[in-house]
C-alpha cells in the first residue's frame, strides 16, 4: 500500500528525493533493441530535455540524474 505524500513530505519541509523509473518486459527506452536492431538513442536527449523542462515548470531542481543502458551494454 503507498504512503500519502503529506506524510512523507510535510509542506515546508525541504529535502532530497530519490526517484527511480524503469522499463520492463522488454520495453527499450534508450539504446539499441538487439532483437530489432532499432536504435532508440534519440529518447535519452529527449528524457533530459524534459527533466528540466519539468524542473522549471514545478520549481524544482535536479540535482543529478543517470540514463543508464539496458541489458548491461
Amino acid at each position: 500500500m503507498t504512503t500519502a505524500r503529506s506524510a512523507i513530505a510535510p509542506v515546508g519541509s525541504a529535502g532530497y528525493y530519490h526517484c527511480v523509473s524503469r522499463c520492463v518486459r522488454r520495453a527499450w527506452l534508450c539504446g539499441e533493441d538487439r532483437l530489432s536492431g532499432k536504435s532508440y538513442d534519440h529518447r535519452r536527449d529527449w528524457l533530459v530535455e524534459r527533466v528540466n523542462e519539468l524542473a522549471l515548470i514545478f520549481g524544482e531542481r535536479v540535482l543529478a540524474y543517470a540514463a543508464f543502458r539496458q541489458g548491461g551494454c
